[in-house]
């Protein structure tokens, strides 16, 4: 794609846009930024992208700045459906996320991984998988680096690996993961997507453009994803902690195995995975499924999942304060990782919950807070409908903020129960992401602990 002096606008002043911005302007670009912000809340951005002469656009998106342009990128929070880049594409201007931008520059194989939970713990572990097998690697995505950033560091035999969401999905083109991972699918992002069927859909475009050749890694214990085989010209590897395959990564009698074909081989005992969880075996699994295609040999793959740290917000220890442990897993950000972090702990749990909804159902809950949960704290604009789908089931508490939660659950726990934050909601109605969320949440804990110990 050649970009001299093409007229590009980007959509959005994320981490992705401003990547974007810059990325297009290097290549010789004329760039224009859109964002519906005030310019107030960008005034770092905005200052970074004028010194790049990058014309700024703040406090919503002028009709006219969509018209005329050669390419328009948009970052992953602008729905697709927007007026005005419906226009555009009746003016026939083509419309693309930053991911697909990447994709069209990127020297070298990419691993791409998706799915409603998990993506972040296998995106990190599979990038660690394929370090210690001494390929050169990059990790980022949806998570920490936007891809863009890679292109002038991606060699012809570096491995991209890739936290890919739904919505990046939707605008893709011609990306083309040389292995595409589905980790599982249950009902998220309604509120954007508006059905399931809609969001499987953006989901199984990560096979689009996959080839014979390349591998598409599904788990055959959740349904929905285990039917997008039928939608891949790829060689299929399953994964599972339920049953053995013929081809990919299980678990039986302890220990975790990989079958390709004729040929077993034993990876590691279980219990040498050092993260909690069953959710968290399934992510193993698969980043495990993802080393052994690339190359990886048995023991290179079992070091790097033994040496692995958690991800941060993700299931993650805080402090043990008078005898209760506090657990953040801020990136539980819909209700079905909600439930595995509750399969995590086998009782005495104080749950908070809340923040923004996605259209979800929180009634699902109700097996798991009558056996495990003491008492739901709520927080945020969903706290009125989670009360509303749970008031029979469990003691609750409306506590309107995350500091409220904290202080409320340390009065009520006893030595041996868990606080646990699992929200099962966005955090944008009171926080600018889940990281913030993740980091309020510790830095009250740790005040909490440090005023216990004075």
């Amino acid at each position: 794609m050649d970009l001299k002096d093409k007229r590009v606008l980007v959509v959005g002043l994320g981490k992705s846009g401003v990547a974007s911005a810059l990325f297009l302007k290097s290549r010789g670009a004329r760039v224009t930024v859109s964002d519906s912000k005030p310019e107030a809340e960008l005034r770092d951005e905005i200052l970074l992208l004028l010194e790049h002469g990058i014309t700024v656009e703040t406090a919503g998106h002028g009709d006219r700045t969509f018209r005329g342009q050669d390419l328009i990128v948009v970052s992953p929070g602008v729905p697709v459906d927007a007026p005005q880049l419906v226009q555009a594409r009746n003016l026939g201007e083509p419309v693309i996320g930053e991911i697909e931008l990447a994709a069209q520059f990127l020297a070298g194989p990419i691993v791409a991984i998706t799915g409603a939970n998990g993506k972040t713990t296998t995106t990190s572990l599979a990038g660690e998988i394929i370090a210690a097998g001494n390929f050169s690697t990059l990790v980022g995505g949806n998570i920490g680096t936007p891809a863009i950033s890679f292109v002038d560091q991606a060699g012809a035999a570096t491995w991209t690996v890739l936290e890919v969401s739904s919505f990046q999905l939707e605008t893709i083109v011609a990306f083309h993961p040389r292995i595409a991972v589905v980790l599982n699918i249950t009902p998220d992002h309604l509120d954007r997507h508006k059905t399931f069927d809609n969001y499987v859909n953006a989901k199984a475009r990560i096979f689009e453009n996959q080839r014979t050749e390349d591998f598409s890694i599904l788990n055959a214990d959740d349904p929905t994803a285990a039917a997008l085989a039928g939608r891949t010209r790829a060689q299929v590897i399953w994964f599972s902690r339920k049953k053995e395959v013929e081809r990919g990564a299980f678990a039986r009698g302890g220990h975790l195995y990989f079958r390709d074909g004729s040929e077993e081989r034993e990876i590691m005992p279980l219990a040498e995975i050092p993260l909690k969880g069953a959710h968290n075996l399934e992510n193993v699994l698969a980043g495990v499924s993802v080393g052994m295609i690339v190359g990886c040999d048995g023991q290179q793959v079992r070091q790097a999942v033994r040496n692995f740290k958690a991800v941060e917000h993700r299931l993650e220890f805080v402090a043990r304060v008078a005898g209760v442990d506090y657990y953040n897993d801020s990136k539980a950000t819909n209700v079905d990782a909600t439930i595995k972090a509750l399969e995590s702990f086998p009782a005495n749990i104080h749950l908070i919950l809340g923040g923004k909804d996605k259209g979800s159902d929180y009634s699902v809950l109700h097996e798991l807070l009558r056996d495990r949960v003491k008492r739901v704290y709520t927080i945020g604009a969903a706290a009125s409908k989670i009360e509303s789908q749970l008031r029979d089931v469990a003691e609750i508490e409306h506590s309107e903020t995350l500091e409220n939660a904290i202080r409320h659950a340390s009065e009520s726990a006893v030595a041996g129960d868990i606080i646990l934050l699992a929200p099962a909601c966005a955090s944008f109605d009171q926080f600018q992401s889940y990281e913030h969320r993740g980091r309020v949440f510790k830095e009250t804990v740790h005040s909490l602990a440090l005023a216990r110990s004075t």
